[in-house]
């Protein structure tokens, strides 16, 4: 039976070049998402699988992170002085979620070097990868279920989606084979950004992995890929060929709500889609969006419903 699983890393030492200018001095990963930074959605999915251990790999112009979950004893100070009890736990909420660790990532040498830079931390022990881009529902959580997958097959755990054929040329298509559970397969491999016609399947790999610490050592042998980088997907692909030391790997097909916040169009749905569903600003703000969207039609042209 696997170790079990009790720390999260979470790359953030990219540049956001996609949201330039706003990320010329703000990190891409502390865009809000409604009213909290999109970093924190993914801390607190990982806290609510039981990885209260969490190591953020950084880079340059990243302190706003290590602030953001940090105390502000002003800021705390004046919200206490004011009578503002509900702000004043916002705030700290960031402050209490987990035990978070940093460690720079000084080379931008791609997504493998910066699980590796986690090797130290990590040391012998499975671990999640969760990636800042995918944000996963909370009313959908499934860290646990692919934590389980890893615990009872050992080795390493993917997270895939289904998505229209057409639209497997922007993710990495997994080669796959059935087994007894419809939710989990095989993973023999994995093809980056293939084209329609030869994607294996229309699985897509999305960002959150449980991976074997044998990983490590597939990394540091792993030569520069696509773009010049260490890629995750090849050490990944060398494990798959494993039935012991770090494989075999399987993947757990997710069928619940998922946020892609990775471009401006994503980014922009994502915030609309958490907001309908928000208690407090859902039933105003889909009301608005209802009337919103009929004035902006072409006169004549049918208004699709607004889901509530």
């Amino acid at each position: 039976m696997s170790p079990r699983v009790t720390k999260a890393v979470i790359p953030a030492a990219g540049l956001g070049t996609r949201f330039l200018p706003a990320t010329k001095a703000t990190p891409k990963e502390m865009l809000p998402v409604v009213d909290k930074p999109a970093i924190q959605y993914v801390v607190e999915e990982a806290v609510a699988a039981g990885l209260h251990d969490v190591l953020m790999v950084t880079g340059r112009n990243k302190t706003p992170l290590e602030d953001h979950f940090d105390r502000n004893y002003e800021l705390e100070d004046k919200l206490d002085d004011a009578g503002k009890a509900e702000l004043l736990e916002r705030v700290r909420e960031p402050t209490d979620l987990a035990t978070m660790h940093y460690v720079r990532q000084k080379d931008a040498r791609g997504l493998g070097h910066a699980v590796l830079c986690a090797a130290q931390h990590v040391g012998g022990e499975p671990f999640a990868v969760l990636l800042g881009d995918d944000l996963i529902d909370e009313r959908d959580q499934v860290l646990p279920t692919m934590i389980d997958v890893q615990k009872r097959h050992g080795g390493s755990v993917l997270l895939l989606l289904e998505v229209p054929r057409e639209q497997i040329p922007l993710y990495g298509a997994a080669v796959v084979e059935a087994t007894d559970d419809r939710d989990v397969v095989r993973v023999r491999g994995t093809i980056e950004k293939p084209p329609v016609e030869e994607a294996p399947s229309n699985l897509a790999v999305i960002g959150r992995y449980v991976l074997a610490p044998e990983v490590f050592d597939v990394l540091r042998d792993t030569p520069p890929g696509r773009g010049g980088e260490i890629q995750l997907t090849d050490a990944i692909n060398t494990l798959c060929g494993r039935d012991a030391d770090g494989g075999p790997v399987h993947g757990v097909v997710f069928r619940g709500r998922r946020y892609d916040t990775g471009d401006k169009g994503d980014y922009l749905r994502a915030i609309v889609q958490l907001a309908c569903d928000r208690e407090d600003l859902g039933p105003a703000f889909r009301e608005w969006l209802g009337d919103f969207a009929r004035t902006r039609l072409p006169e004549g042209d049918p208004a699709e419903p607004i889901r509530p």
